[in-house]
C-alpha cells in the first residue's frame, strides 16, 4: 500500500486547510484509514481515523481535534482527506496518512497500530 500526502503548508490560526492522501496498492476497501501527526520534539500521535468497509463503519477523533477536524474519504478517487478548521498553533506538526487492513474485533482507533504510512506533509499554524 502506498500513501502520498499533499495540501500541507502555512495557515493562520482560525483559518482552514485540507490535507489529501492518495491511496494505491490496496486489494479492497476493507482498510482502516487514519491521520497521525508529529509535533516538533514530540512523538507521533493519532489524530483521526475511519472505517467504512464491510461489516460496519466507525470513526475516531482525538479529543484535541474534536469539533474542528473532519476525516473523510472518496473511494472513487482512492483519496482520504483531513479538513482542518480553526487550527491552533499547537496543531503545528508533520501530518502522516496511514492505513491498515481491517482487523476483526478492533476499532479503527490509532492505538491499535497501523501498518502503512506516507512520507508526511508539514502543517504550520501561526
Amino acid at each position: 500500500v502506498q500513501l502520498v500526502e499533499s495540501g500541507g503548508g502555512s495557515v493562520q490560526a482560525g483559518g482552514s486547510l485540507r490535507l489529501s492522501c492518495a491511496i494505491s496498492g490496496r486489494s479492497n476497501e476493507n482498510y482502516f484509514l487514519a491521520w497521525f501527526r508529529q509535533p516538533p520534539g514530540k512523538e507521533r500521535e493519532g489524530v483521526a481515523a475511519m472505517y467504512t468497509g464491510f461489516g460496519g463503519g466507525n470513526i475516531y477523533y482525538d479529543d484535541s481535534v474534536k469539533g474542528r477536524f473532519t476525516i473523510s474519504q472518496d473511494n472513487s478517487k482512492n483519496t482520504q482527506y483531513l479538513q482542518m478548521n480553526s487550527p491552533k498553533a499547537e496543531d503545528t506538526a508533520v501530518y502522516y496518512c496511514a492505513a491498515a487492513p481491517r482487523r476483526l474485533g478492533l476499532s479503527c482507533a490509532p492505538r491499535h497500530g497501523y501498518n502503512y504510512f506516507g512520507q508526511g506533509t508539514q502543517v504550520t499554524v501561526s
